[in-house]
């Protein structure tokens, strides 16, 4: 039996790529008379934590005799779970999430947008009923790349959806596996789906974590007292006060119950191909990444960076609050100074203005605030982590005009985002990324208004995650090394099956299902 509340506010974007997700999933907390809603209460901690993977929408599914409590909404964590304080300073929808386990998921959407019922049915975790294996509930990082296909398939068979998310084809394999066994229909329906996953489902006595074969998106292990944790990131468990245990490996499934962690490998093996994004932009930077600190990852792509290209300055820039890192290795190895000439507001949040009240400049100016005594008559190396369509970056260089600053020149800790991501990330059409809107880099440059744009190179970019073998053909470093990195070079390691499909036919299925 699901027990289902959700509400739902105003949602918006900046001009950064986004992952879509994170999940969290918790079985054996202990949950007792004093905290009834242990579980439920440690998720929304850790899903706080992973804010950053999906600023949207946010879910949570405990269970508890008997009964799937689910509470789902469009708005921050903060926001969703901490309304309507009891009287013991327990946040009001959390009280009604009780149990010994719990999973949760917050994302940013990429269809179903806007205001109305349909946001609200793409919120996860979503759950079905298995008929003898009982109720599942499920939360997925990722992307399907033949989630239309198999929508068209499953619909031909007489399947309507309710959402527009990749989680539900997932869910709807498993109600038409013929396997008995809640972790064997799983195994099946996910040997009939390509792409990228990372995911967390619940039962009644199950908590089970997968991660695709090629490891896309992260997925770890910890242990919080008796209970055990799957989540997306290592600063999920550290906010919560759990111990790391390690990554769960690419193609493998954990399941968790009464009885102990037990571990399979169903899949058959691929290549690792491991989102390099997830260090230049994706991750927290206090997290472990593939057993890699993300912070001094990045502090390591500034300095390969001004080792590739140091121009004459009297300071050192960043684009707060990601490009930091990066600024502060690109500043340490050029020996110029690193200054905080830009400030970021803490307390803006998220524009309730409608975007036709409110001009982009507007959004950039209430987040973003330029200190015109340290710039001015300064030559300014600004320092981002990338640049997708540019429209904020113009708006911050204009800004540092404005300001009276003699020189910007600017650095971007990555290569040229070239292709749109097909695995789990919000992007834009590859025709709305700047850098195929322009000819050449002194184009890009008179466009922002910079003297000067550089990026880091391929090469450049696995060299500062360790990789010294590195071939001359940025197209082989990727599979050479172990990552995706088909964003930057158009190397697509999983097939893309609703991309190969034709065009006429595609538009109808995307007509049909929205995603």
């Amino acid at each position: 039996m699901f027990d289902l509340q959700t509400t739902h506010p105003f949602q918006s974007h900046d001009d950064h790529f986004h992952e879509e997700c994170a999940v969290f999933g918790i079985w054996g907390a202990d949950a007792d008379e004093d905290e009834p809603s242990k579980a439920a209460t440690i998720t929304a901690t850790g899903l706080h934590a992973l804010q950053h993977r999906g600023q949207e929408a946010c879910g949570i599914v405990a269970f508890n005799q008997g009964r799937f409590l689910v509470h789902r909404a469009i708005g921050l964590v903060g926001d969703v779970f901490g309304k309507g304080k009891a009287d013991d300073g327990r946040s009001g929808p959390l009280l009604r999430l009780t149990g010994d386990a719990a999973i949760g998921h917050t994302r940013y959407a990429t269809s179903g947008k806007g205001e109305g019922p349909a946001p609200i049915r793409n919120i996860q975790p979503l759950w079905t009923d298995l008929d003898e294996t009982g109720g599942f509930a499920l939360a997925h990082n990722g992307n399907l790349t033949n989630a239309n296909t198999l929508k068209a398939d499953l619909r031909a068979e007489g399947r309507r959806f309710q959402s527009t998310v990749d989680t539900e084809v997932i869910l709807d394999l498993m109600a038409r596996s013929r396997e008995r066994r809640l972790a064997s229909r799983l195994i099946d329906a996910l040997s009939r789906v390509v792409g990228a996953y990372s995911i967390v489902g619940l039962s009644a006595k199950k908590l089970i974590g997968v991660r695709d074969p090629s490891g896309v998106r992260p997925l770890v292990l910890g242990r919080l007292d008796n209970a055990w944790i799957i989540c997306s990131e290592t600063c999920a468990l550290d906010i919560v006060g759990a111990t790391y245990v390690r990554d769960i490996d690419p193609g493998e499934m954990v399941v968790i119950d009464e009885d102990g962690l037990q571990t399979f490998r169903p899949f058959a093996p691929a290549p690792h191909r491991f989102c390099i994004f997830e260090y230049i932009y994706f991750s927290r930077p206090d997290s472990f990444v593939e057993g890699n600190n993300v912070y001094a990852i990045r502090q390591a792509i500034g300095q390969e960076l001004a080792r590739e290209e140091t121009h004459s300055a009297d300071m050192v820039v960043p684009v707060p609050d990601s490009g930091t890192p990066a600024a502060i290795g690109y500043a340490r190895q050029s020996g110029i100074p690193f200054e905080l000439a830009v400030t970021r507001s803490q307390l803006a949040g998220r524009s309730f203005i409608e975007p036709d009240q409110e001009s982009r400049e507007q959004v950039v100016r209430r987040k973003l605030n330029v200190n015109r005594d340290m710039v001015r008559g300064k030559r300014v190396v600004l320092v981002d982590d990338s640049i997708v369509r540019g429209t904020t970056s113009k708006i911050l260089v204009r800004m540092f005009r404005d300001a009276g600053v003699r020189e910007v020149h600017m650095r971007i800790a990555s290569p040229p985002t070239k292709s749109p991501c097909y695995y789990g990330v919000d992007t834009p059409s590859k025709g709305e990324l700047i850098y195929n809107q322009y000819a050449t880099i002194e184009q890009m440059e008179r466009h922002l208004g910079v003297d000067s744009l550089r990026y880091l190179s391929v090469p450049g970019m696995y060299r500062a995650v360790g990789q010294q073998d590195i071939p001359e053909d940025e197209s082989e470093c990727g599979a050479r090394a172990g990552y995706c990195d088909a964003c930057f070079t158009g190397s697509y390691p999983i097939e893309l099956v609703d991309n190969s499909i034709t065009d006429s036919k595609q538009k109808d299925l995307f007509r049909e299902f929205g995603n």
